[in-house]
C-alpha cells in the first residue's frame, strides 16, 4: 500500500469516526429531549409527538426561577426527575414579590415594572432552567404571571400591571422567546379566579392569545390555566370554549376532606371534551385548611387519596405539591403558612418518593382508553374517606378499584371482558403488587383488599384473562 493511499485510508477512518460521533450525539439528543406534547385524539389525555401515552407528573415550584440559583435549580430538577416527576410548574413572574425582590443573580423580569419591557438577563436564567429541564426530557408548566399582577384585591403584593393592550404584547413576547422550546405547557391565571363586574376574562384571554400568536400558532401551544379553588368547574368556568385552552385545570385547594374526585368528574363530561387535572391538591407539609392549630399538617394518606381519587375519575394526570419547597423555603426567612422545613430537606418527603407509583400502575395498563366507571361500585357510597372509586378499560380488558381505607366493597364486575378474571392487589404505598386469586366474572362478588384503616389504601386490579398485562407498576416485557 503507497503513502498516499495510507492517508486516503485514515481519512476515510476520521471521516468514519466523525460521522458516528454525529449519529451518536443525534441520538442522545433525542433521548433526553422532551418531545413536543398535543391532545389525544379522543381528547381526554395527552400523548407525545410520536402518540405515546403522557401522563402529567408534576411538582409544583412555583418560586423556582425566582429564588432559586443554577446550581440549586440544577439539584431540584435532577432529584424530582430521580422520583419519577415529568412536569415542573413554575412561574416567570413570581408570586413572592417578583417583579420588585431580585432573582439570586440581582435581576428583575421587568423594566421599571412594564410587561412591555421585559428584562433579558431575568430571562436567561428562566432560559438556563427550562433547557435543563429539557436535557432531562422534563417539561415546564410555565404561568407567564402568578395573578397578583393582575388581582390584589385578596392578597398579594403585586403590583398590579396588566391591562389588556399590555398583557397580549407581554404573551406575544415570551411566547415568541419560547416558540422552540418543545418543552413547555403554558398555564395562563396564577390562583386567581376573573371577577364579576371586571376585565379580567378580556386581559387573560388576550395574554393567551398573545402567547398562542408568539409561538406560531394553536397547534404551536399546549395550553390551560391556573384557577383558585371553585365549586364545580375550575378553569371551565371562564374559558371551556376558548380556542387557546386544550385542557382544564382544577385546583381543589389544601383541606384533607374534600371530595375532589366531583370537580374531575364535572368537567370530564363537559362538551366539547377536554382533558382534565387538579393542578393543585393538599400539598404535603401544608397546615390542613391553614388551620395547623386545631387540624395540623396533612398526612401522606390523604394526598394519596386525593390523588388517585382524581386519576380514577378521568383525569390525565396529577400535580404534587409540597409547602417547603413550592415557595422553596430556606428555613432563615419568614415563611408563608407555616412551613416545617428548609426546602432541600423536604424534597424527600414521603409522598415525594410515592407519586411515581401513581403514574407506574397507571402507565402499565392500556392508558389512552381507560375511562371512569362508578356503575361497578353496587354499594350506596356515602361521600367521605372511604369512597371507593372505579376505572377500566372502555373495551373491558381491565379494571382498577381503589380503597382508601380498605373496606369491603360488593362489585359489578360484568362489564370486563372475560369469564374469569386475574386479579392482583397494589400497594399504593411502596408501588409492589401483589398477585391473588382468579375471579369468577360475576355481576354481584364481595371484594375485602387484605388490610384496612386509615393509610392503609389498596387498588385492586382485574385483567382478563385473555390479555397479557405485565406486573402492575411495571413496565410491559419486550
Amino acid at each position: 500500500m503507497t503513502i498516499q493511499k495510507i492517508v486516503i485510508f485514515l481519512n476515510q477512518c476520521v471521516a468514519m469516526r466523525f460521522i458516528v460521533s454525529l449519529l451518536f450525539l443525534f441520538v442522545l439528543v433525542r433521548v433526553t429531549s422532551a418531545q413536543k406534547l398535543k391532545v389525544s385524539e379522543n381528547r381526554r389525555f395527552l400523548v407525545t409527538e410520536d402518540g405515546q401515552p403522557f401522563f402529567y407528573m408534576a411538582d409544583t415550584a412555583w418560586e423556582l426561577f425566582h429564588r432559586c440559583n443554577r446550581e440549586e435549580a440544577l439539584m431540584y430538577l435532577e432529584k424530582r426527575k430521580e422520583q419519577g416527576f415529568n412536569v415542573i410548574q413554575a412561574v416567570a413572574l413570581a408570586e413572592l414579590d417578583g417583579l420588585n425582590t431580585p432573582n439570586p443573580y440581582g435581576e428583575t423580569p421587568l423594566i421599571n415594572n412594564n410587561p412591555e419591557s421585559p428584562n433579558p438577563a431575568y430571562f436567561e436564567h428562566v432560559d438556563f432552567i427550562i433547557k435543563k429541564a429539557d436535557s432531562l426530557g422534563m417539561y415546564i408548566a410555565l404561568l407567564p404571571t402568578w395573578g397578583d399582577k393582575l388581582n390584589t384585591k385578596s392578597w398579594g403584593v403585586g403590583p398590579e400591571v396588566f391591562n389588556k393592550k399590555n398583557a397580549y404584547r407581554f404573551g406575544q413576547w415570551i411566547g415568541t422567546r419560547y416558540q422552540t422550546y418543545d418543552n413547555i405547557i403554558w398555564i395562563i391565571g396564577g390562583d386567581r379566579n376573573p371577577r364579576e363586574q371586571s376585565n379580567d376574562i378580556e386581559v387573560w384571554n388576550q395574554m393567551a392569545e398573545g402567547v398562542a400568536s408568539g409561538a406560531g400558532g394553536y397547534d404551536r401551544t399546549l395550553m390551560s390555566y391556573h384557577p383558585q379553588p371553585k365549586e364545580y368547574g375550575g378553569s371551565s368556568t371562564w374559558f371551556h370554549d376558548e380556542d387557546w385552552l386544550d385542557f382544564n385545570m382544577h385546583q381543589t385547594g389544601h383541606c384533607a376532606n374534600q371530595g375532589t374526585y366531583k370537580h374531575i368528574n364535572h368537567d370530564y363530561n363537559l362538551i366539547p371534551k377536554k382533558p382534565v387535572l387538579d393542578g393543585e391538591p393538599l400539598y404535603e407539609d401544608h397546615p390542613n385548611c391553614f388551620n395547623a392549630k386545631e387540624l395540623g399538617h396533612s398526612l401522606p394518606e390523604d394526598i394519596r387519596r386525593i390523588m388517585y381519587w382524581n386519576i380514577f375519575a378521568g383525569a390525565f394526570g396529577q400535580t404534587y405539591g409540597c409547602h417547603d419547597v413550592w415557595q422553596m423555603f430556606r428555613g432563615d426567612e419568614e415563611g408563608i403558612n407555616q412551613p416545617l422545613r428548609p426546602w432541600p430537606v423536604a424534597l424527600n418527603l414521603p409522598m415525594a418518593n410515592q407519586v411515581k407509583h401513581l403514574k407506574n400502575l397507571m402507565l402499565s395498563r392500556p392508558f389512552l382508553t381507560r375511562i371512569p366507571d362508578q356503575s361497578m361500585i353496587l354499594a350506596e357510597q356515602e361521600e367521605n374517606d372511604d369512597y371507593i372509586i372505579a376505572t377500566r378499560d372502555e373495551t373491558g380488558g381491565y379494571a382498577m378499584i381503589y380503597f382508601p381505607t380498605g373496606k369491603s366493597v360488593d362489585l359489578n364486575l360484568s362489564v370486563l371482558s372475560s369469564g374469569s378474571l386475574k386479579s392482583w392487589w397494589y400497594d399504593p404505598r411502596t408501588g409492589n403488587a401483589y398477585l391473588d386469586k382468579t375471579i369468577e366474572n360475576k355481576s354481584s362478588i364481595i371484594v375485602t383488599p387484605p388490610t384496612s384503616g386509615k393509610g392503609h389504601d389498596w387498588v385492586l386490579i382485574l385483567d382478563s384473562t385473555d390479555q397479557d398485562f405485565p406486573i402492575p407498576g411495571k413496565p410491559p416485557i419486550k
